[in-house]
């Protein structure tokens, strides 16, 4: 599917396509075309031209989502294409703003919006090569840093150390870059390029710095705060944190796994659980909450109940919920206003079908995304299944691999699913008679990958070419063993993998000594 352009951007891009001529020129470019051909720029990588576009920014503002985004020009939307020569050209270029002293330009420059950058896995651009929110995160912080010794050594115009640029971002910490986004912090003040964290992400930190950081980044302006795998936040540093800290905006809040464990729960534990839900429920932005893995069997009400903004999305997967936990979920003020839910981990059909079912009819008018994933589904449900799905109008994603279903009940479902207009992607369960007869559900990892897979293949072509007949060639089908794509965690995967791999050292050597002084 092509584009239309318009003629200002065929010319645009005729303009930039000779990098030597464009930057030579820029200085008799009118102010209002900057964005036509950082845009054009951008589409064709020319990383110079991109360089020098932002080094002499006439505006007030530059704001990458707006300016990659669908414009009256051109249609395309490219602010999910990462592509490390623009990006990196864009971030050198905004260091050299504040250094270049004979730009023709006033420096009207006030804020740098980076958020609207979105990791995707399939890139279009030419280099094949990513910058991620990791990287993004490390080069600007060592930007800021640089910048910061360069003002203090050189001869620099007085005007210099009065420009103060806002650069909104979303931050991704982990062990490896943590230092030098620390650095960049406490210098803030003194930097004309001022961080300023709208999301923050951290991941294989310790609970200490974790804490330090935290407070670092203004947590009155941000927005979205998500603390994943080898942070090990229990219940306990989670009430601390909402003590300490004050999270007036934030919107979003996901938690490790493991974070409460209510099976080991004494009653200090269920009076914190308690103050948690009544701080949650401070935080009158809040609308997405994530806390999977943890178990939070018959406290979900606890939680939940303080809470004065209905949730937009919730991901309680593998929370070991009970039947009380879904008739409170089902009988909530959240109810009508979920768009993306998330109850993988449960066994739906068994354990509460009337309650599950009751919920789902009262998010179907708003619901984008639902996840059922390994929860149990059988032949003998689909009809019950598509029936809850059918008011489902809006669903743009449905995921619901690791169900034990045949080649036949996917076909019977994937029938309906033609019907709901917005559907755009489906992830779906390797058929079971693929598996060797006797599996087991869920299935282990170990046997995830032993299936006939000539078999699953042309299933997946059946299944493919019923939404062909239908005309639905907008919807994705895949079966993603090992779960979804994740731009973060296959930005970082070698250190997570390096911690993981000392973490089962340091245990296997803990278990070796507590042995031998056993014998």
């Amino acid at each position: 599917r092509t584009t239309m352009k318009s003629l200002r951007f065929i010319s645009a891009e005729a303009f930039v396509s000779n990098a030597a001529f464009a930057r030579k020129s820029l200085s008799a470019v009118a102010h209002d075309l900057f964005p036509l051909l950082f845009k054009a720029s951008y589409l064709l990588e020319q990383g110079e031209v991109i360089h020098d576009l932002v080094e002499n920014w006439p505006l007030f503002d530059f704001n990458m989502g707006k300016l990659l985004g669908a414009t009256l020009d051109y249609q395309e939307d490219l602010s999910h294409r990462t592509c490390s020569v623009c990006l990196e050209s864009c971030l050198t270029g905004l260091r050299d703003y504040v250094l270049n002293q004979s730009s023709p330009y006033m420096k009207k420059l006030k804020v740098v919006d980076l958020t609207g950058i979105k990791d995707v896995e399939v890139q279009f651009c030419k280099c094949k090569k990513t910058m991620g929110r990791w990287a993004r995160t490390q080069l600007l912080s060592k930007l800021c840093s640089e910048l910061l010794v360069y003002l203090q050594q050189a001869q620099c115009n007085p005007g210099t150390f009065e420009i103060s640029i806002n650069v909104l971002i979303d931050l991704f910490v982990t062990e490896r870059n943590y230092e030098l986004v620390v650095q960049a912090l406490l210098k803030k003040c003194s930097c004309p390029l001022k961080i300023c964290c709208v999301a923050f992400r951290s991941d294989n930190l310790t609970l200490q710095k974790f804490f330090y950081i935290i407070k670092l980044t203004d947590p009155s302006l941000l927005r979205k705060l998500e603390i994943v795998h080898n942070v090990h936040l229990e219940m306990e540093h989670l009430e601390i944190l909402f003590n300490s800290i004050h999270f007036p905006l934030l919107m979003s809040l996901t938690l490790p796994a493991r974070t409460f464990n209510v099976r080991r729960f004494t009653v200090t534990d269920e009076q914190m659980l308690s103050n948690i839900g009544e701080k949650m429920g401070e935080m009158t932005q809040l609308t997405e909450l994530s806390m999977s893995f943890s178990i939070l069997t018959g406290r979900i009400q606890k939680l939940l109940s303080p809470l004065k903004t209905p949730l937009k999305m919730l991901d309680v997967s593998n929370c070991s919920l009970n039947h009380a936990d879904m008739a409170y979920l089902a009988n909530s003020f959240h109810a009508n206003h979920l768009e993306a839910l998330d109850l993988s981990g449960h066994d739906m059909p068994e354990l509460y079908p009337s309650t599950f079912f009751k919920l789902l009819s009262h998010c179907s008018s708003v619901l984008r995304s639902l996840t059922l994933e390994d929860c149990n589904i059988q032949d003998t449900h689909v009809n019950m299944l598509i029936l809850g799905l059918s008011p489902c109008q809006k669903l743009q994603e449905f995921k619901f691999i690791g169900n034990p279903l045949s080649s036949q009940a996917l076909k019977h479902l994937f029938t309906f699913l033609c019907e709901l207009p917005m559907l755009k992607n489906v992830e779906f369960p390797v058929p079971r008679d693929c598996y060797p007869v006797g599996i087991t559900y869920p299935i282990d990892d170990a046997s995830l990958c032993r299936f006939d897979h000539q078999k699953y293949e042309r299933v997946a072509e059946e299944l493919n070419l019923i939404l062909l007949q239908a005309n639905r060639e907008d919807v994705k089908a895949s079966t993603p063993l090992f779960g979804s794509y994740d731009a973060a965690v296959q930005e970082t995967n070698n250190e997570l993998g390096a911690y993981l791999i000392k973490s089962f050292k340091e245990t296997l050597e803990k278990f070796t000594t507590s042995f031998n002084k056993m014998n």
